[in-house]
């Protein structure tokens, strides 16, 4: 039987995505996701290679035990069967210390990081937050080239600005997640006290929004500093006002959030 592929698996999730709705939906969502966090594959797979070796190993000591058994018999081919069984054993054992070697493979293998898992496509957190992977992914790569041993941007003003895009990014997570909490309880509550909880949602949309500039502001004064430090022989007061001011665009962006710090 064919395994599934992960194309079926993801067609499957959109398709089970889009005939439910509401809280049935989010939990659905959330064990899907579960199951294909990067951490969860890579412990299933160590269950795997640990299954597969004591499978081989308890075979391979069966087989070591009927190979001597049959070979102590007074038949004419028992010397024969004993050793075609004792064959096997090894064969089994082989596979024992192939899987048990996988099995070590893996268990030195780094935990992968989760893949935050965006908000459902009704949710207003929805775009912010595909808005900010797509961010994190081009100030982590602004970064690693800030980090080069060519690059002239003082180590401690590269860091401070990763620190800052990790905690930004946290606590913009921690407002979608706070949001997607108003809007299922919107979803629930009599209608006369619906308006509320609506004006809650924008309040936190407009949060969410308000961070992504900012962290988009921060993007630019990266990719600034990147291309003055790439031009062959900067601008020293060039360089010297693109890294001050990423520095103060880090120290604001934290601003934004002083209670989620």
């Amino acid at each position: 039987m064919d395994r599934p592929r992960r194309g079926d698996f993801l067609e499957l999730r959109q398709v089970v995505e889009k005939q439910l709705r509401g809280p049935v939906a989010d939990q659905v969502r959330s064990q899907l996701s579960r199951w294909s966090d990067p951490a969860a594959k890579l412990e299933r797979r160590k269950k795997r290679a640990a299954a597969a070796m004591w499978f081989f190993i308890f075979l391979a000591l069966l087989l070591g035990v009927v190979g001597a058994v049959i070979a102590t018999g007074t038949a004419d081919t028992a010397v024969l069967s004993g050793a075609v069984a004792g064959v096997f054993a090894l064969g089994s054992l082989a596979l024992g210390a192939k899987s048990g070697g996988r099995l070590r493979r893996l268990n030195k293998t780094p935990i992968p990081s989760a893949v935050p898992t965006l908000p459902p496509a009704r949710s207003a957190a929805r775009e912010p937050m595909e808005r900010l992977a797509d961010a994190e992914r081009v100030l982590a790569d602004l970064l690693r080239q800030l980090s080069s041993p060519r690059s002239a941007v003082p180590a401690d003003s590269v860091e401070d600005a990763r620190r800052t895009g990790v905690e930004a990014a946290s606590a913009l997570r921690e407002v979608a997640g706070e949001l997607q909490a108003v809007e299922r309880a919107r979803d629930m509550a009599p209608a006369a006290d619906r308006a509320v909880l609506d004006d809650g949602v924008r309040r936190m949309r407009e949060q969410l929004d308000e961070g992504l500039e900012g962290y988009g502001t921060l993007i630019a004064a990266a990719g600034r500093l990147v291309a003055a430090s790439s031009a062959g022989g900067p601008d020293n007061n060039a360089l010297t006002d693109a890294t001050d001011r990423l520095h103060g665009l880090a120290v604001a962006l934290r601003e934004i959030f002083p209670d989620r710090r």
